[in-house]
């Protein structure tokens, strides 16, 4: 099993033919990724450059293929209504890979969403829609690999979805991995993902399911929406969970994991050496409080009993240490 996507998800691109969306989506596509179309305005009844089909709208795509996830990359100006048209289009997963995206755009998202799914309160398990990002690297499944694919690096496989921008040859499938044990890891930050994942499947674990839920202030999911789906899934053994300087999100991911989480946590918390004041990186990676500090919030994952690593190098044995292996 995994969390929000499968081998059985069906995925459209909005931005299709656009030429970051033209190449990602390629590299879904040749990933093994159920890609079945996508989506720009006005050259609806084309194809892509892969033969997936083009529609002028999400609904239309939807009603034809069947599509239950999206992937978006549009111009800032237009990402935040690409995700609510989306939503409006009864999409379950939405990942929005776009960055530079106005916090005022993503407060309107955001209710409009929670509005939708109920509330801002209910669980994830319980939510009818889950938002990924914006600027983020999306989300992946890891599916067995089969052979090399003509796409940039990746590997064809089965069984498995890559939806947005995750390199998926590091990716490792519990079947092939050496310890027969899956970690998922959700991550604030796209290349410490990709460092993480490298790290485990280096030293023998598989990944269950990835997701780079993205730096901004206001997103979709959070660390402890993840860490909620991840403890519920069966086939999850540990938790990797990465994140950096900046709001309280790990703060009160760390008061969840010591209250309700049971599978082993280890984390890495970017940004320790960042001056106070100054955004770093990401939009929302700037130090506004005491508990937005780093060593504030390695702080508290220790308290809730999480294995920290000191160093980036150090996630993938730290994962280990928290799940006694080795």
């Amino acid at each position: 099993m995994a969390i929000l996507v499968n081998a059985d998800t069906k995925v459209i691109c909005q931005g299709i033919t656009g030429a970051f969306g033209a190449a990602h989506t390629k590299g879904c596509f040749h990933y093994g990724t159920k890609v079945v179309g996508g989506t720009t305005p006005g050259k609806g009844g084309t194809k892509d450059e892969n033969g997936l089909p083009v529609f002028d709208t999400v609904d239309q795509a939807v009603r034809t293929t069947g599509a239950d996830a999206t992937m978006i990359f549009v111009p800032p100006a237009f990402a935040a209504d690409a995700v609510l048209e989306a939503a409006a289009a009864g999409i379950a997963v939405i990942c929005c890979i776009t960055e530079g995206v106005p916090v005022q755009d993503m407060i309107r998202v955001r209710a409009e969403l929670d509005r939708l799914n109920g509330g801002a309160e209910v669980p994830a398990e319980k939510r009818r829609f889950h938002l990924v990002g914006p600027n983020c690297p999306g989300v992946i499944t890891p599916g067995p690999k089969t052979g090399e694919g003509t796409g940039p690096g990746d590997p064809f496989t089965k069984a498995g979805c890559k939806i947005g921008i995750m390199p998926g040859y590091i990716h490792t499938h519990v079947g092939q991995s050496k310890l027969g044990k899956s970690v998922g890891i959700v991550s604030r930050s796209g290349t410490l993902t990709y460092e993480a994942v490298w790290q485990t499947s280096a030293r023998g674990l598989a990944q269950s399911t990835c997701v780079g839920i993205g730096g901004d202030p206001v997103r979709g999911l959070n660390h402890i929406d993840c860490v909620r789906l991840f403890e519920a899934d069966p086939d999850t053994h540990g938790i990797l969970l990465i994140g950096e300087i900046g709001g309280s999100d790990e703060i009160d991911a760390a008061a969840y994991i010591k209250a309700n989480v049971k599978k082993p946590v280890a984390a890495f918390i970017a940004g320790r050496t960042a001056p106070p004041g100054r955004r770093m990186g990401h939009a929302g990676a700037i130090i506004g409080g005491a508990d937005d500090t780093a060593d504030a919030k390695i702080k508290a994952l220790r308290d809730a009993g999480v294995e920290v690593a000191e160093s980036p190098a150090d996630m993938g044995q730290a994962m280990l240490k928290a799940m006694k292996i080795g």
